[in-house]
């Protein structure tokens, strides 16, 4: 690692000019895969976090209701049972691999609102780390492709149309994965 110039932003990236063809390659390649594995984490924190407000909503609406009210118990996303309130205070908390724990209503939800902040705390945590592999991606990619622009197509067009076609293939992806076109300052490439 490159030490950080007084007055420059630290990246944890390394000298990014110094790096060879290939080296910028597999660096924009890795960066951008973490990036994407990162968006599945946040993805998923996002999609524990709206239960968890679900849950926490179905709480409270809960309490509202008198004993002995009829409602229908969910068993699955699509399957209900009729039902009878016999306590609004108490409550079957899920707290995970299939282990519940009985607490009041109020234990339940503040046990819903512990788990929101600690995933709102790990989504700023993971967004933090991702923003900045993204950041490292863009460059590399930006030098890669100002690099490529530097060599003159007669000395080695051969040898960069893959090298042309990695870049494009990274920077242009369109929805099954592959790349319509790209244009690097010389004859358009197309990529199958």
């Amino acid at each position: 690692m490159a030490a950080a110039k007084p007055g420059a932003p630290s990246t944890a990236s390394p000298d990014l000019d110094q790096l060879t063809l290939d080296q910028l390659r597999s660096l924009k390649e890795q960066a951008d895969l973490e990036v994407n594995l990162l968006q599945d984490s946040l993805n998923n924190i996002s999609t524990a976090t709206a239960r968890l407000d679900l849950a926490s909503t179905a709480l409270h609406d809960l309490s509202l209701r008198p004993q002995g009210k009829q409602l229908l118990v969910p068993l699955t996303g699509s399957l209900y049972v009729k039902g009878v309130l016999d306590d609004n205070d108490r409550v079957l908390v899920d707290v995970g691999t299939g282990y519940f724990v009985e607490k009041t209503m109020v234990e339940g939800k503040d046990y819903c609102q512990r788990k929101i902040n600690l995933l709102k705390s790990n989504y700023e945590q993971l967004y933090e780390v991702a923003a900045k592999k993204k950041t490292i991606a863009d460059e590399a990619g930006v030098i890669l492709q100002a690099k490529l622009k530097q060599l003159s197509p007669s000395s080695g067009a051969g040898i960069m149309a893959p090298l042309v076609a990695t870049v494009a293939t990274a920077e242009h992806q369109n929805g099954n994965g592959s790349c319509r076109h790209w244009s690097g300052g010389w004859p358009n490439v197309v990529v199958p």
